[in-house]
């Protein structure tokens, strides 16, 4: 089935078409005739399958139709809930592209800018909201949304919501809400507590499962090397060597780690970029803009912007440092080996982060292939980094000034004496 083959308003065929999308992927196979229907749908999809554009092309349609058939609505016809301002921009453009011939608005609001603009452009009237928890919160708390006739409710990688904390905000908000409404839940992986979560929120759900036993999609290589904390930075500045010409996402712990290696990867003269949640609103920004444009092809990231990273042409995930959630790996590993194209994801293990790898082996339907390094090749790599021979060149300068000034000294001596 092709996409012109759907019964959705043609200004969306249009868009569609516009962006080179021919035939859709089994998740937007499967979700859209559901959505379309009205059904409550609970879809479970590795990510980078399309599950955006999955609810985003009949949601556009559905609204389309019925703002075409009721002028004075008032309130917000649609919210989509996502964990992380990156995902909410990221979700608004797809909206945004989809609505291009359409007169829907479409409105993505998100903490860590002024709300102000935020409030002015809700008054002028908004039919799609794409929002981050906190933000929505706060707006509707302070008067300023209103959605108590708001007629779709997208939960976006709601798992994550849950890790961040925000289940009772997310079982508050419901209270608020039109019980006659459709809910939509989607997310890359599932466990009981969300499970409940899941089935608290819909009704009669069209249940979706897109590779369920291995929610990490089929294009991705999966290598591990067993390297020790203190020697990482020597491996991926040859990694990073190695493969000059591609763009590589690096995964650490914490954003201390993150600007950490961004100095370890200074003194080494590679450029590259970090980002986390100290980074202001602009400056990630621009920092994401840089790395889709290529003219920084080394981020650093923490677990934060992993699920909001949608970018073309990554052909590298580190995993610098595994992650302290086993899933998480599936999300990072998650920003390569999108749609069609072909991944890698590397993952630097050391003695103590044995446990979780084994953890994160469980999620996937094939084994993790290791990499062996030899003595020999282990310590060459280490010994061959250029922060390696700076510090043995600053070593040789400390020496010979050392040589210098004592023989400044035995000068000095000599001429006293005499």
């Amino acid at each position: 089935m092709k996409f012109e083959d759907y019964r959705i308003i043609e200004e969306l065929k249009r868009s569609i078409d516009g962006l080179g999308f021919k035939k859709p992927t089994d998740i937007q196979f499967k979700a859209i005739p559901a959505i379309i229907r009205g059904e409550d749908v609970l879809a479970i999809a590795q990510t980078g399958t399309g599950k955006t554009a999955a609810f985003a092309i009949p949601v556009i349609d559905q609204i389309q139709r019925l703002k075409q058939s009721n002028t004075r609505f008032k309130g917000v016809r649609c919210v989509v809930m996502t964990p992380t301002h990156e995902l909410a921009i990221q979700v608004a453009g797809v909206f945004k592209q989809l609505s291009k011939y359409t007169k829907l608005n479409i409105l993505a609001i998100h903490g860590g800018v002024d709300q102000d603009p935020q409030i002015e452009a809700l008054k002028k009237g908004v039919d799609i909201l794409v929002a981050t928890p906190g933000r929505l919160f706060d707006l509707r708390a302070q008067g300023h949304l209103v959605i108590e006739r708001t007629e779709i409710l997208i939960l976006d990688e709601a798992d994550h919501m849950l890790d961040l904390g925000f289940i009772d905000d997310i079982k508050d908000l419901m209270w608020h809400l039109p019980k006659k409404r459709q809910t939509l839940f989607f997310s890359a992986t599932i466990n009981p507590k969300i499970k409940k979560l899941a089935y608290s929120l819909v009704t009669n759900p069209i249940r979706i499962q897109i590779s369920p036993k291995d929610p990490v999609s089929k294009n991705i290589d999966h290598t591990v090397a067993f390297i020790e904390m203190d020697d990482k930075r020597f491996f991926l500045e040859h990694l990073i060597k190695e493969n000059e010409q591609r763009k590589l996402l690096i995964f650490v712990r914490t954003k201390v780690r993150a600007e950490r290696v961004k100095k370890a990867m200074d003194r080494v003269n590679i450029d590259s970029d970090t980002i986390h949640s100290d980074k202001t609103d602009e400056e990630r920004v621009k920092t994401i803009e840089r790395f889709k444009e290529g003219t920084n092809k080394i981020l650093i990231a923490t677990d934060v912007s992993a699920r909001g990273i949608d970018i073309p042409n990554i052909e590298m995930v580190v995993n610098y440092d595994l992650p302290d959630v086993s899933e998480n790996y599936v999300h990072r590993v998650g920003r390569t080996g999108r749609g069609r194209n072909k991944g890698k994801a590397i993952t630097f293990c050391s003695t103590e982060e044995k446990e979780m790898l084994d953890e994160i082996q469980t999620f996937l339907d094939s084994e993790i292939q290791t990499v062996k390094l030899a003595k020999d090749a282990y310590s060459s790599v280490v010994t061959q980094s250029e922060e390696g021979l700076q510090d043995v060149d600053d070593l040789m300068k400390r020496i010979e000034d050392f040589d210098e000034a004592s023989k400044q000294m035995k000068k000095k001596r000599k001429n006293r004496k005499k």
